[in-house]
């Protein structure tokens, strides 16, 4: 193992919740030194709930191999002390209130007058303009925001999606924007400056769908966990519960008809020549398939999938993915330190050369009278 490619960075973050701490728990993952500033009462975060042995759930998943320091930005003992975290880092990220930071005097252009090289990356709802600038977004505001949850849910019950999904995209970009403006930096020697919202990171990932609405003249229906443009795609039920499958193209969907459904008479009916048609006579085509699942067990049917080449899969709740056997057999998962002890953790997912630093969960101020005496010159 080489040492993590962020060994020797400093990373400040004025952060809460989900997006910033998602992006800066990556670039900890990858050996930056990672400050978090928290209130005395610290990240609310930390306050979503307590199942994980008396932590929160998101905190604990967010927070690994950070250090924890209580600075109170409303007194200028804090804020002397914070511009000197901003004037020893390589990379400031925020998603404080809009325009907190610069009322505080550290919005990106002060901050880069403290310090000329500085990646300085900003996340919010909704961006630093335009007429959602100062608007409070959630995960599940922006999910609607973005029309996410128009294509999600029944036909019946639009839904959102089960996790931070808005929170987590935006967080990927802010990580991706920071490694970016690295190599910039390294190329110019110049500080960065990166702006992330949430509606934008999502609405991104909401490409396909706006591309098939926007030309197609309709958007794709709300079909619940079958796909809404491709079929067969989705859940069916066998005798003794339900398997998922998909068929991606037209040689999939032969070996399916002959193989799995051993119904090769269908494979040339008009009604399913291609997905488009599938997918118009979707009802018709469901009709077909599910008296055969439901004659089958699960295994027969996972075992008929495979043996064809269709990709297939169960449906499993929290604890079958806990279990997983290919993750087990891939060693995904390790232990990390917490105030409460050791707590089980998947490890990053890119497999690399180098080691991954997986240091313990902050307690609340642990690091804060250390931090200080490190940086004890002001800037002015």
């Amino acid at each position: 193992m080489i040492a993590p490619p962020l060994d020797g960075l400093t990373v400040v973050a004025f952060e809460q919740a989900v997006a910033a701490p998602f992006a800066t728990r990556q670039l900890a993952d990858l050996g930056a030194r990672v400050i978090k500033v928290e209130r005395d009462s610290g990240d609310f975060a930390r306050g979503y709930d307590t199942k994980v042995d008396g932590l929160a759930s998101y905190f604990v998943w967010l927070n690994r191999s950070k250090e924890s320091v209580v600075l109170n930005l409303k007194d200028e003992a804090g804020l002397a002390a914070a511009r000197r975290l901003v004037v020893g880092a390589d990379v400031v990220v925020q998603n404080l209130a809009p325009g907190a930071m610069d009322r505080l005097g550290l919005g990106p252009t002060q901050a880069l007058g403290l310090n000329p090289s500085l990646v300085y990356v900003s996340i919010s709802g909704y961006g630093s303009t335009g007429p959602y600038s100062d608007k409070k977004a959630y995960d599940l505001l922006v999910q609607c925001e973005a029309g996410l949850l128009s294509i999600t849910g029944t036909p019946d019950v639009p839904s959102k999606v089960g996790v931070s999904i808005a929170d987590i995209a935006a967080g990927m970009y802010a990580y991706t924007g920071v490694l970016s403006a690295l190599l910039q930096r390294g190329r110019t020697g110049a500080g960065q400056v990166i702006e992330v919202s949430m509606l934008e990171a999502l609405a991104e990932w909401m490409g396909q769908p706006y591309l098939y609405a926007r030309y197609g003249g309709e958007a794709p229906p709300r079909t619940g966990a079958a796909h809404a443009t491709i079929a067969p795609y989705g859940p069916f039920a066998c005798a003794d519960g339900a398997i998922f499958l998909a068929v991606q193209n037209e040689r999939e969907w032969g070996r399916f008809c002959v193989e799995v459904l051993r119904m090769g008479e269908i494979v040339d009916d008009a009604r399913f020549a291609g997905n488009a048609r599938r997918v118009a006579n979707r009802a018709e085509l469901q009709a077909v398939i599910e008296p055969l699942f439901a004659g089958i067990t699960r295994a027969e049917a996972l075992a008929r999938l495979d043996a064809a080449g269709i990709a297939n899969a169960e449906l499993r709740d929290l604890h079958g993915l806990a279990e997983h056997p290919q993750l087990e057999a891939r060693d995904r998962w390790h232990d990390v330190g917490s105030p409460v002890g050791p707590i089980r953790v998947m490890v990053p997912p890119v497999t690399a050369p180098w080691e991954y630093r997986m240091a313990p969960v902050p307690s609340l101020g642990e690091h804060t009278a250390r931090i200080l005496a490190e940086w004890q010159e002001d800037p002015g």
